[in-house]
């Protein structure tokens, strides 16, 4: 028996209605020209995006380093400088007055009698510290020392100091004459021997 009811009819999609479409049998339509652009747009704007982002990050990391180094090289610039100034805070040489004596420690005016250069060019010559210069008329050497540090006046007896050069110091006479340069691992020549100011 057939059923004739127009109804029961498989009818046309009417205006407006949906179709569905099986997954499985359905072929994908190919993009559109205007799709396709948008899609190579949107794909380099994205790389594009990438690219900058990893540009900005390494910059901010040269940044990172280069602070890093300028900190570090402050540091070390203010420590040397630290140390250095530490150093010669304590380190700082001496100021020491040597005065030229006889040898029973008679403060003599000429501080030349204790340079070496001085008593070796006037025919004397110097031994352990002390300078021997020939008296005058001959028959014999007078006998001159430094005195570093002690007190007195021209023909008085030195008081105080000591008759061993101190390390480390700067050493000058009253008259104004360098004896030795102290600082730094600067020592002076010969013992006794003046040097230029």
């Amino acid at each position: 028996m057939t059923d004739d009811n127009p109804s029961n009819e498989e009818q046309p999609p009417r205006r407006g209605s949906m179709r569905f479409q099986d997954a499985e049998s359905t072929k994908p339509r190919e993009p559109t020209l205007a799709e396709q652009r948008a899609r190579r747009k949107a794909i380099a704007e994205e790389e594009q995006r990438r690219a900058e982002a990893e540009q900005a990050r390494a910059e901010a990391d040269r940044k990172a380093e280069t602070r890093r180094k300028v900190l570090i090289g402050s540091g070390v610039t203010v420590g040397l400088v630290g140390l250095v100034a530490g150093w010669y805070l304590v380190a700082a040489p001496e100021q020491v007055t040597a005065v030229c004596t006889t040898d029973d420690g008679t403060i003599v005016e000429n501080d030349d009698y204790c340079d070496e250069d001085y008593v070796t060019s006037h025919g004397g010559y110097y031994s352990g510290g002390f300078m021997f210069l020939p008296l005058p008329g001959g028959g014999g050497y007078q006998q001159y020392r430094y005195n570093y540090g002690g007190t007195g006046t021209v023909g008085g007896t030195v008081s105080g100091g000591s008759y061993t050069k101190p390390a480390n110091a700067d050493i000058s006479t009253r008259s104004g004459k360098t004896v030795q340069r102290g600082g730094f691992g600067i020592s002076s020549g010969g013992f006794g021997k003046s040097g230029g100011s």
